[in-house]
């Protein structure tokens, strides 16, 4: 039986029998992996702690014919502890490993992987905001997935900005010939927030109030959940905890 190894990120598990769990993973090199951990839930298990959400491994797996098999694990990164004892990046990161989690196989790059190693460290360290970090991820996970929101020009027209209305279902900012009736409207802390945050300009999205904080992820986690066709249900949770 042919093996191979990876670096992955650990986005969810479900228990398989009495022993052993379903473990779904971002991987660097081979996109989405679904593959069976045996016995990890023994407390004799040699590497059921590194096979938890949040964590980053190196696996050793067995291919298999409907799900694989992994053999080895290593710790890379080591970020649940440190997120788990707090509940605003615990919610934030568990929206971020979600939306992962619903991206298609061919979204899957070393790009997408390597945006979800850098977002959990982030939170793990506590280096910015946990939400401004979870907007981050998602604008620039959608950006890599071919959906990058307009935020300049209009993202129906093409005309230059700056523009002060937002419309998920249209691609972002849009100048007022296009937009609809009922648009919501952008003030320009807001604007230059959202383009921050895309640009890891962490200079400027570190220096935003609250409220702006707060308009901003609203834009985002529609727009997030409008090109992802569901909705992403940690995000209930992590507006709970800001």
């Amino acid at each position: 039986m042919p093996t191979y190894r990876d670096e992955v990120v650990i986005l969810r598990t479900h228990k398989l029998g009495e022993a052993d769990r379903i473990v779904t993973m971002l991987s660097r090199r081979h996109g989405k992996i679904r593959a069976v951990a045996k016995g990890v839930r023994r407390t004799s298990s040699r590497f059921g702690s590194r096979l938890e959400p949040f964590m980053v491994a190196d696996v050793l797996l067995y291919q298999g014919r409907s799900l694989d098999i992994i053999q080895q694990a290593e710790s890379l990164g080591s970020y649940g502890a440190d997120i788990a004892v707090h509940y605003d990046r615990y919610t934030s990161a568990n929206a971020m490993v979600e939306a992962a989690d619903r991206l298609n196989e061919a979204e899957a790059t070393p790009q997408q992987y390597l945006l979800l190693v850098g977002g959990l460290r982030a939170l793990a360290r506590g280096e910015h905001v946990p939400r401004s970090i979870l907007d981050s991820y998602l604008l620039r996970a959608m950006a890599l997935s071919g959906w990058a929101p307009g935020l300049t020009e209009c993202a129906r027209c093409g005309a230059p900005g700056p523009h002060d209305t937002f419309v998920a279902q249209l691609g972002g900012m849009i100048c007022r010939d296009c937009a609809p009736v009922g648009a919501a409207r952008v003030d320009v802390a807001t604007a230059e927030f959202l383009t921050a945050l895309m640009e890891g300009d962490w200079v400027v999205a570190d220096s935003a109030s609250a409220p702006t904080r707060g308009s901003a992820s609203g834009l985002i986690a529609a727009y997030a959940q409008w090109h992802l066709e569901r909705g992403i249900r940690s995000l209930q949770h992590v507006e709970a905890a800001t």
